[in-house]
């Protein structure tokens, strides 16, 4: 069992290119089953995290529709068996460091009946807040972090 989380590596991709897109729809099939649709991997940033040569993780970042100025982490996903690696956390910094390149002033994002997850925002210094049109479920929480 992997316990040096250095072994993982992070790093933005490509979406465009045929081979990431494809692994990115694989992670997300995997790690989200048919909880949520597919995003589109045209638009936005995203990146992958790999366990050697094979990508482990993945977290997509677009501009919000929801918050002015800002980023939506559109999705962080990582595979079962490499949960506990710090992983969700070190995609949502990475997700940061773009939002304050493209000089977004914030961070928005959801979870849903997601304890680990929810927790994990928490770790990466994101706030609850009410949106002032909720985009999710009647359960989902709404993340800011400013940046």
């Amino acid at each position: 069992m992997l316990k040096d989380e250095s072994v993982y590596r992070i790093r933005e991709v490509d979406s465009q290119d045929e081979e990431i897109a494809e692994a990115l729809d694989e992670l997300h099939r995997a790690t989200f089953l048919d909880s949520a649709p597919v995003p589109s991997f045209d638009e936005g940033y995203w990146w992958l995290a790999f366990r050697g040569s094979v990508p482990v993780a993945f977290a997509g970042l677009v501009q919000s529709t929801h918050a002015p100025n800002a980023g939506y982490l559109c999705r962080v996903g990582v595979i079962g068996r490499d949960w506990g690696r710090s992983l969700q956390l070190r995609l949502l910094r990475a997700a940061a460091w773009r939002a304050r390149r493209n000089g977004w002033h914030s961070i928005v994002s959801d979870t849903t009946d997601n304890i680990v997850s929810a927790n994990n925002f928490i770790r990466a210094g994101y706030r609850l807040y009410r949106p002032k049109l909720p985009w999710g479920w009647p359960n989902t929480l709404y993340w800011r972090k400013s940046i």
